[in-house]
């Protein structure tokens, strides 16, 4: 007599995974990229990564450090070299002092924000995110059992958080306020008086604590001064932790190297996250990333003039195209277009663009163009276009939306 065939019990994936998939850009950016194996003639206007190389210093730095046999696990959360030298470019950038204590690296600014909310969030404590945001943001914070308190931040306020609608949003359960500057998506900026404004409104909130997500720092155009909240407003400095990395500026994204610095007791508690998830980036990119901070600056420089060039581009054939308007953006490397208006029209095929995601499907499925809508950022009606590739694959690009914004009806 055959035995009873044994079946599996069905998966069942932890509780907190039940609202968060894997991020949606990620995916257009998957389906663009098979679309293209396929042999469309695809271009992905997608993905927050220069197509810049990285420097050629900083590889050499890498090489090196392989020959010489730095190949060993570094210090938990950073070798004292890479320390070092994330502890100067915090004097030098921002005029930030911090001790070798007080700072913390990790493989990727995403691991960096990742180890400062499980180090700190409690179940139910919240989390006020400016929306647009990261994508990543907001499934972090509920990873880590937080709450995300989303506020919604219009284009007419620069998509930039005003001191009132902060204040509406802080509860007694409000553990930090997470901040974006340059912003991804919208290429906004906040400047002092800006986070002068914020920081008042934090004043009166002692246990409101800050995240400020520099990332896009070097990338700033039209000759604005970069801000960082900690050094606008002093007295914050205690209870703030300022985030950056070597991934846009040197175009190291790939390398994995972000920091932070922050509060001597909050670097401990986000060590001890790091000893049981990671333990030490590599090595190899740690001493990349050395060179990258202490070497040439220049290298950035030229780099944000060319991402300027491209802005403006973009940004010109955007506001050209009928029925689409675009915001000038004052950093990194994405323009958050308006297409309200283009939503409710239907394609030659009959299909109705009921919303942005349809809208940004029918880019895709019409005329080749991976873009991603705004509702992937927390606020619907927008589509984001990252214009870190060639001003020849820009131009074509702008020039099939606007073919396909003209064939709606």
């Amino acid at each position: 007599m055959n035995a009873p065939i044994q079946t599996a019990p069905a998966f069942q994936p932890a509780a907190r995974l039940s609202l968060i998939e894997v991020s949606e850009i990620l995916q257009i950016t998957f389906e663009a990229s098979a679309r293209k194996r396929a042999g469309r003639p695809v271009i992905v206007l997608g993905a927050g990564e220069p197509d810049f190389d990285t420097p050629d210093p900083v590889k050499e730095a890498a090489a090196r450090a392989m020959r010489e046999g730095r190949t060993k696990y570094t210090v938990l959360d950073g070798s004292p070299e890479l320390k070092a030298a994330v502890r100067e470019k915090f004097r030098r950038d921002n005029g930030l002092d911090y001790a070798l204590d007080e700072i913390t690296c990790g493989s990727g600014a995403k691991q960096v924000l990742y180890n400062a909310f499980m180090a700190t969030l409690d179940p139910g404590d919240e989390v006020v995110i400016p929306a647009p945001f990261w994508t990543s943001y907001a499934d972090i914070v509920a990873i880590c059992g937080g709450v995300p308190v989303v506020v919604p931040c219009l284009e007419a306020d620069g998509f930039r958080l005003t001191p009132a609608a902060l204040d509406r949003a802080i509860t007694p359960r409000t553990r930090w306020l997470l901040l974006n500057s340059p912003s991804n998506p919208t290429g906004s900026a906040y400047g002092a008086e800006d986070l002068e404004a914020l920081a008042g409104v934090l004043d009166r909130h002692p246990q409101v604590w800050l995240m400020s997500d520099d990332m896009y720092e070097h990338i700033l155009y039209d000759g604005r001064r970069f801000a960082t909240p900690a050094a606008v407003a002093p007295q914050l400095k205690a209870r703030t932790l300022t985030v950056n990395g070597v991934s846009k500026a040197y175009a190291m994204t790939g390398w994995r190297i972000g920091y932070g610095g922050g509060p001597r007791a909050l670097i401990k508690a986000m060590a001890v996250v790091q000893s049981q998830s990671t333990s030490c980036p590599s090595s190899i990119s740690q001493a990349a990333a050395v060179e990258a901070l202490t070497g040439d600056q220049r290298v950035v420089a030229e780099r944000c003039r060319a991402f300027q060039d491209r802005r403006d581009l973009v940004v010109g054939a955007l506001n050209a195209m009928p029925s689409v308007s675009c915001r000038n953006p004052e950093g990194a490397f994405y323009t958050f277009a308006r297409c309200t208006d283009l939503v409710g029209r239907t394609a030659a095929d009959g299909t109705p663009l009921a919303d942005d995601r349809a809208f940004c499907r029918y880019l895709l499925e019409s005329v080749d163009v991976a873009v991603v809508p705004g509702s992937c950022f927390g606020l619907p009606g927008y589509f984001r276009i990252s214009y870190a590739t060639s001003e020849a694959e820009l131009r074509e690009a702008c020039g099939r939306l606007a073919k396909a914004c003209a064939a709606l009806s």
